[in-house]
């Protein structure tokens, strides 16, 4: 059968499923406010997007990127340093740019969300006791206050795409809003620490790298249950679990 292109998905869970048919990606969200939400911080992102094809309800059809992800966590990235250099230098051009309309969470929730978390993952054995408090002191230090920028909210390496040394586009804005620029430096370099001098030499002055560690630990802290409920594996190597392991070993003599 000639002219039937393949359908690749490329996730898929309880909330949303996104699947490449040729060079289209199809986003399939039955949530509309959060496809309002992504196509409004798209249009107004001052850093290369996908193109928007075409908006139907409960989808959102978009143009592939050229090149390839920056990386995926639990995996070694073969991006280059100057790469991973202009993954910082992008999100200090998002940081600068007018605040979006969508608020983000506050501290409050964030402290509540934690609180729950951390309790989650002791009552149900999912960590060690002392590994989750160890991981929640250090989180802490993330809810201190910030002054809100436009962040991209779940920027994951594999939402990057490089060509070369050059930034060819950010993918999956759904969690687009107001929020503290540390969290999306932290987001980036999860599970890669050895690339976060790179990205803090691209983006430039205004970096806490304690807080951003900090980030690491409440990210994954919080990320755990919501990976599991949604059929994905937190305890794979270089994942959020080993995260807070190597969190939680970091300042031990």
């Amino acid at each position: 059968m000639t002219g039937v292109e393949d359908v690749e998905i490329v996730v898929t869970h309880h909330e949303r499923v996104t699947v490449r048919v040729g060079e289209m990606f199809l986003k399939i969200d039955g949530d509309q406010a959060r496809i309002d939400a992504e196509v409004e911080a798209m249009v107004s992102a001052p850093i290369p997007t996908p193109k928007i094809l075409w908006r139907k309800p409960s989808v959102l059809a978009l143009a592939a990127l050229p090149g390839t992800a920056l990386g995926r966590l639990g995996e070694p990235s073969s991006a280059s340093p100057a790469a991973w250099a202009a993954a910082g230098a992008a999100l200090r051009m998002l940081h600068d740019a007018p605040l979006p309309s969508r608020p983000g969470r506050t501290r409050d929730q964030l402290a509540a969300e934690l609180d729950a978390e951390c309790e989650w993952l002791v009552m149900n054995d999912v960590l060690p006791a002392d590994i989750v408090a160890r991981n929640r002191q250090i989180a802490e230090v993330a809810l201190r206050p910030w002054t809100p920028v436009f962040t991209h909210g779940d920027l994951q390496l594999a939402h990057v795409f490089v060509a070369g040394d050059a930034i060819t586009g950010v993918i999956d804005w759904s969690e687009a809003a107001r929020g503290d620029a540390m969290y999306d430096l932290a987001t980036l370099t999860l599970g890669h620490p050895e690339h976060l001098r790179d990205v803090v030499s691209g983006y430039g002055t205004c970096v806490d790298l304690e807080v951003i560690r900090a980030w690491w630990s409440l990210r994954s802290l919080r990320g755990v249950r919501w990976l599991i409920d949604h059929g994905f594996d937190p305890t794979s190597p270089g994942c959020e679990v080993d995260v807070l392991k190597a969190q939680a070993r970091r300042d031990q003599p």
